[in-house]
């Protein structure tokens, strides 16, 4: 990362491990917070008193915060050093999670929303940042398993938030002590991430900027995959209820499902991408995910039609974790290309599950995943993008990426 050339002393293979798995957990705390505030929103829809339309657009802020405030993660990085800057953005993020319980009407909803976003969007982008820099120095893919923590975070966030639905549990009460307790588990888990500073004299960053063009190409990636992935997680339910009739535990049971596909694929990716190279990965990926959309708009038998969405979680599973790595690589300005690269992918989260359903409407929800499944194959012609440019994984040694051998440290 440009911004943070210097390295601490010490980073022996020992702690590069510990960064590793430092790394890791703070991913996975930043999960969890996304986890805790989703199985709350209908709590926050009652306790704002908004209908179901208003709702809709106050969930559009997380993501405008995010866009706004992700080119100033760069130069908080430059200013604090990474290791500063994570822990105060990590704490910012997960402190931020008591916000929304407190809105009392719209308009205050929409600010905290907006504010949480901006937490973590720039979390996101520092977190990201720090676990390319620990990749690049290990010499080996770990941004796959990074985000299935991320997506283990989720889940635990998820489940908790769940039981204290399931109890009755004020939100408010509920988002305080997840936050606090985030808060503190985040602050451990910082302490064993890689501290990095900027060369004496570097310029800082822009506070903001456009992304390079390589970052617009490697985020059009990230954007089909993020587009499969929200359309996926919010309309499988919806798909098999509506669709084929199933009844609501079978259609509840295929977003579980989906979500799981997704964290295990994840999670054992990086061996995968360490044998085969990013681009191969990414096209089978695509052929796997596009297969898996034929099957749900072709098809009409439920179980068929779930390990048709099982496809697409494990198509599309590592596409965001390697363009974070690919934007890194990108050119001289990685934080910038990372921020410009998650703006992008926020943005396919963002317009997704709306996009389905304006053509649900318009159509019906098999043409929907018919457009899903375009999404897909163009993974396989867009794969290249990724393939490694001036700055590969593992230095000068490790120019070509795509080759199935990995570096070892």
């Amino acid at each position: 990362m440009t911004t943070v050339k210097a390295g601490e002393p010490g980073t022996g293979p020992a702690r590069l491990r510990r960064a590793r798995f430092a790394t890791a957990a703070v991913f996975c705390v930043h999960g969890a917070v996304t986890g805790s505030f989703a199985t709350r929103i209908p709590w926050i829809q009652e306790h704002a008193r908004i209908d179901a339309g208003t709702l809709g657009l106050a969930l559009a802020f997380p993501a405008l915060g995010a866009a706004v405030a992700m080119p100033l993660a760069g130069r908080v990085n430059h200013r604090f050093g990474a290791r500063a800057a994570l822990r105060g953005l990590l704490s910012l993020w997960t402190l931020s999670l008591v916000l929304p319980g407190l809105a009392p009407n719209p308009v205050t909803l929409c600010c905290a929303l907006f504010a949480y976003g901006a937490a973590a969007g720039m979390s996101d982008v520092a977190m990201n940042a720090l676990g390319v820099e620990t990749e690049n120095r290990l010499g080996r893919s770990i941004m796959s398993s990074l985000h299935g923590m991320w997506s283990v975070g989720a889940l635990l966030g998820s489940a908790a938030g769940t039981v204290a639905a399931h109890t009755g549990t004020d939100a408010r009460l509920h988002h305080l002590v997840a936050a606090l307790a985030l808060t503190a588990a985040g602050l451990v888990a910082v302490r064993g991430v890689l501290d990095l500073r900027s060369e004496p004299g570097e310029a800082a960053p822009p506070r903001f900027a456009r992304p390079p063009k390589a970052a617009v190409l490697i985020g059009a990636v990230g954007f089909c995959a993020v587009f499969a992935e929200g359309a996926s997680l919010d309309w499988s339910a919806v798909f098999l209820r509506d669709v084929l009739g199933t009844g609501a535990g079978a259609a509840a049971a295929s977003t579980t499902a989906f979500a799981l596909t997704m964290a295990a694929a994840r999670l054992a990716g990086d061996r995968v991408v360490d044998r085969y190279g990013a681009v191969r990965t990414v096209r089978a990926g695509g052929v796997l995910a596009t297969a898996g959309g034929l099957v749900v708009v072709t098809v009409r038998q439920p179980a068929a039609v779930m390990a048709g969405f099982g496809m697409i979680g494990l198509g599309v599973a590592v596409v965001v974790p390697l363009a974070f790595a690919a934007a890194a690589r990108s050119g001289p300005a990685p934080a910038q290309a990372i921020a410009g690269v998650a703006t992008i992918t926020y943005t396919s989260g963002l317009i997704a599950p709306s996009a389905i359903g304006a053509v649900a409407d318009a159509t019906s929800l098999v043409v929907s995943f018919g457009l899903v499944t375009l999404l897909a194959c163009a993974l396989v012609a867009g794969a290249a993008v990724l393939r490694p440019g001036a700055a590969p994984v593992g230095g000068a040694e490790a120019a070509n990426r795509e080759e199935p051998a990995a570096i070892r440290p």
